[in-house]
C-alpha cells in the first residue's frame, strides 16, 4: 500500500521526509519523484546499491567472448588455407570481437537501466500530472500488519521496518498524513486497492 503526497516546493517536501523518518518510518519506505533532478541525498538518502554498471561490463565481457567465438569459430570450422597465413586471422577476430563487444555493452546497459527504474512496473502506483510540472511527490509505502519483509544482512528487523510497523496500515496511513499535512502538502493520493 503507498500514499503519495503532492509538494510545491523543495523546503516542505525535505519537511515531511525527515519528520516522517523522526516518526520511525524507514527511508526505505520513502521514495521522492521529481520532474527536476535533484543531487542524491537532497530529500531522500537511497542506500540502494546500483547493478546498473555491473550489468554494462557483463554485457561487454559476453559481447567479447561471443565476438571472438563468432569469428575464431568460423575460421576454425570452415578453414580457408591461403598461403602460409594463419587460419584465424587476428585484425578480423578483433572487428568482430569489437562491434559484439559494444553491442551487448548496450543491451547490458538498457537492461540496467529499465531494472533501475523498476520497469515495467508489475502493479499500478499512485502518480498526480502535477510531478511533470515541477511539483515533487513523496512516496511513502506503508506495511500491513502480518507482512513479511525481507531486510538485508545484518539488519534487524525493527531497524528495516521502522517504528512505526506495530501500528495497523490504516493508522500508519493516518498518521503519515497528518505529518505530510503539517509539513505543507499540496494534497494526498492513496493507492486504490484492487
Amino acid at each position: 500500500m503507498e500514499t503519495l503526497g503532492i509538494f510545491s516546493d523543495v523546503d516542505s517536501a525535505a519537511r515531511a521526509v525527515d519528520n516522517l523518518v523522526r516518526e520511525g518510518f524507514t527511508e526505505s519506505q520513502i521514495t521522492s519523484l521529481t520532474s527536476v533532478p535533484y543531487p542524491a541525498g537532497v530529500l531522500v538518502i537511497n542506500k540502494h546499491r546500483s547493478w546498473f554498471r555491473w550489468l554494462a561490463l557483463a554485457g561487454g565481457i559476453a559481447g567479447t567472448l561471443a565476438g571472438f567465438s563468432l569469428a575464431a569459430g568460423t575460421a576454425w570450422v570452415y578453414p580457408v588455407q591461403t598461403g602460409d597465413k594463419p587460419i584465424i586471422s587476428s585484425y578480423p577476430t578483433a572487428i568482430i570481437a569489437y562491434e559484439l563487444t559494444m553491442l551487448f555493452a548496450m543491451i547490458g546497459t538498457i537492461v540496467g537501466m529499465f531494472l533501475e527504474m523498476k520497469l515495467p512496473t508489475l502493479k499500478k502506483r499512485p502518480y498526480d500530472p502535477a510531478i511533470a510540472d515541477g511539483c515533487i511527490g513523496i512516496s511513502l509505502t506503508i506495511h500491513a500488519e502480518g507482512e513479511r519483509i525481507t531486510c538485508e544482512p545484518g539488519v534487524r528487523p525493527g531497524e528495516c521496518i521502522g517504528g512505526v510497523a506495530s501500528l495497523s496500515a490504516s493508522q500508519q496511513k493516518e498518521r503519515a498524513g497528518e505529518i505530510m499535512r503539517a509539513a505543507g502538502v499540496l494534497r494526498i493520493i492513496e493507492e486504490e486497492r484492487q
